[in-house]
Order: structure tokens, then sequence, then C-alpha cells
């Protein structure tokens, strides 16, 4: 066989060889990947919940979506540690600016941004609050910037650090 031949089917069988092997991932890598998206839909969920659970007066549920050590840091100085002095302080700050009962104001998150590290994550959303007027019209009352940190805790997302407003905390 002529070695222009030979040549020819070397460089043949490595092109074959080099296609197969870029066209195949890393073992894992999709599984890894999925997982990040899952995550990311997860936390776009618990996003969502914390706007429900407060619009619904729902302070049971409110509590679950914070971690053991989580902190909540709101404008003007409102401010708590742990589930259940967060769903205490949000209770109250309703109960003083809020509607009478449900379906008067919600929440609104959009613009959620969420960057998964492993078994934690951090997060950029914006909050809008409507209210009903007294003239019994909707209006936009607050929009905030949020600024998170999740953490997966007993294997669901939940809330580490909530920041509204201020500057986003250093990395």
């Amino acid at each position: 066989m002529p070695r222009l031949a030979l040549f020819s089917i070397c460089v043949a069988v490595a092109a074959v060889s080099a296609v197969t092997v870029m066209g195949q991932a890393q073992p894992g890598a999709l599984e890894a990947r999925l997982k990040v998206l899952e995550d990311r839909d997860a936390i776009r969920a618990l996003l969502v919940e914390y706007a429900s659970t407060l619009d619904n007066r729902d302070f049971a549920g409110f509590e679950q979506l914070w971690a053991k050590d989580a902190e909540f840091i709101g404008g003007g100085g409102n401010s708590a540690k742990g589930p259940a002095a967060i769903r205490d302080l949000l209770k109250g700050l309703l109960g003083k600016n809020a509607a009478a009962g449900p379906g008067r104001d919600f929440h609104l998150v959009m613009n959620q941004t969420v960057d998964v590290k492993g078994d934690t994550a951090t997060g950029f959303s914006r909050g809008t609050w409507v209210s009903t007027n007294f003239e019994n019209r909707l209006q936009v009352t607050i929009i905030a910037n949020y600024y998170d940190q999740f953490v997966r805790e007993g294997g669901r997302w939940k809330f580490k650090r909530h920041q509204i407003g201020g500057a986003p905390p250093a990395e």
C-alpha cells in the first residue's frame, strides 16, 4: 500500500476518533448540568412561595422557607435571625402595613437570577408589592431589590439570608 494511501487512512481514522471523543460529554456532565437547572427552578419556586405565603398570610408556611440560622435584613432597621423571629417580624409588619385581609395586596417577584454552587446559591431578584388604595384601585406600593443566599437543608432549598434593598452584599 503506498505511503500516501496509508497516511490518508490514518488521518481519516484520527479525525473520526476526534469527532467521536468531542461529541461525548464527560461522564456525569449532563447529569450535573441537569441538577443545576433543577436547583435553579426549585429556588425560583422558593421565591414565588415567599410571596404567596405572605399574600395568603400563611405565616406557618412562611416560617418553613427559612434555614435554621437564617437572617432577614429589611429596610428601616427591620431585621431578624431564625425562622420564628423572621415569621414574627413579617407578621407584625404586614399587620401594620398590609390590607386587613388577603386578596387586597400581593407581591410580584421578577428578574430572578440564581447562581448555584453545590448546596449553596446566591440570587438577585426584584420584588414589587401591589396594594389596593382607598379608591379601590391597584397601585405599586414598593419596588425593592432582593439579594439572597440560599442553602439546601434537609433536601430542600431555603433562604439562608434575605436582604431587601441597599447595596449588594460582598461576595
